[in-house]
């Protein structure tokens, strides 16, 4: 028998044909090894080391601006200009150049799309799959994938992006757009997911493409995902996973509203508590102040290392996003709260309430250089921050230099 015909039947206007007969799926890519017992502990294990991606990009964002018209003045105060003059001759790496088709496949960028290809993916691996070992998943598993997958083409909010894998369906790739008026707001967060062979009877298994970065305590450098409704995290009735009725639409709203929130830091166990008490809301704001940070930490990383069948979308979506961020930062500096961002203006904060530390100021500095550069590249409007820079550095400049020195002859 069949478990589908072909994607126009199954997935309303699909052109792939992205079925086969349920005897002909290949469910042999993803059998586990009987061999293989899993520890929970070694989920933990997960590491991440940045130092190789980090010193790559810096030299290669700086060959990106040997095409760009850059305002006089900008190089000097900005390292990713600086290069040597061996390092400029040893450069035999092409430049990459502007892709100005990259706003139209931003545009069509489809909510629920299939895709080829999967070798990136989390849980490709088998040792990464906690499933208890299963020869061949049952009739009733791909027909409630099938179901998932209409229920994601259909209902999935604007914000929220999903892939799956036409040779593999019991994976999928999602990214989540970061709320407004949070500290995740204009950030892409993405998530592999895994359908094991025992689904629905026990939840899917999430992982958080985190580039070793913890910014919520629900989501931990490893990949981890706390969350209730996939038994990773204390939960009762309607908060745990439901075989009959929980979905994969379900787990994907959840994590954007319940875990990116605007108050994340209340998350932490025992500290929901401290909720609307001075010291509570002080840490609080302070939690956001790091989030902030760590969340733009990780849109350069996925403009460094965009996942794979999203590379255009995270291109587009800096492209559309990037001067939003940029004013958010400015308001920031100057003293706005952290996460209160509203569309592309600022929400008036109480003199009272503003909260921007030294320590933050300082590291957001930095920041903002390194995002300037790279929205600049991916063709942000960063004119009016660029020309704010040329201002200031021809400022320091003349500072720099000096009143001009008295010739006049005395005698």
């Amino acid at each position: 028998s069949t478990y589908a015909s072909n994607s126009t039947a199954i997935m309303g206007g699909f052109k792939k044909v992205i079925y086969h007969d349920y005897d002909d799926y290949p469910f042999d890519a993803f059998e586990e090894d009987e061999d293989f017992a899993y520890e929970e502990d070694d989920y933990e294990n997960y590491e991440f080391d940045d130092t190789l991606y980090e010193n790559e990009y810096n030299y290669n964002l700086s060959a990106q601006f040997d095409g760009l018209d850059i305002p006089p003045g900008m190089e000097a105060p900005l390292p990713w200009l600086q290069k040597t003059a061996a390092e400029m001759s040893s450069n035999s790496k092409p430049i990459p150049i502007l892709d100005e088709k990259v706003d139209e496949r931003y545009s069509t960028f489809k909510q629920f799309d299939t895709v080829d290809g999967h070798s990136d993916h989390y849980y490709v691996k088998p040792e990464l799959r906690k499933a208890l070992v299963v020869k061949k998943p049952s009739k009733d598993w791909a027909k409630r994938i099938q179901h998932e997958w209409k229920v994601l083409e259909k209902d999935l909010p604007d914000t929220i992006f999903v892939r799956a894998y036409e040779d593999r369906m019991d994976l999928l790739r999602v990214v989540i757009m970061g709320p407004a008026g949070t500290p995740y707001h204009d950030g892409l967060f993405f998530f592999d997911i895994y359908f094991p062979p025992q689904y629905p009877n026990i939840p899917p298994l999430v992982n958080y493409r985190s580039g070793g970065l913890r910014l919520n305590p629900n989501l931990y450098a490893c990949g981890k995902v706390c969350l209730s409704l996939l038994n990773t995290w204390a939960g009762s009735g309607c908060e745990k996973w439901n075989p009959s009725n929980s979905t994969m639409l379900q787990v994907l709203v959840s994590i954007q509203a319940l875990v990116l929130n605007a108050k994340p830091y209340f998350n932490e166990p025992g500290y929901a508590n401290s909720a609307n008490t001075p010291g509570g809301e002080k840490r609080s704001l302070t939690y956001n102040e790091d989030t902030f940070l760590l969340s733009c930490r990780t849109m350069l990383y996925s403009l460094r290392n965009p996942p794979k069948h999203f590379e255009d979308f995270v291109a587009g979506h800096f492209r559309k996003h990037g001067r939003n961020v940029l004013v958010a930062c400015k308001a920031y500096l100057d003293g706005a709260q952290v996460g209160c961002l509203a569309g592309n203006g600022v929400q008036d904060v109480d003199e009272g309430d503003k909260s921007c530390s030294l320590k933050f100021k300082t590291s957001l500095k930095r920041l903002f250089e390194e995002l300037l550069m790279e929205f600049t590249v991916k063709g942000a409007d960063c004119s009016k921050f660029l020309s704010e820079k040329a201002k200031q550095s021809a400022a320091s400049a003349t500072t720099s230099r000096g009143p001009p020195a008295d010739t006049t002859l005395r005698l």
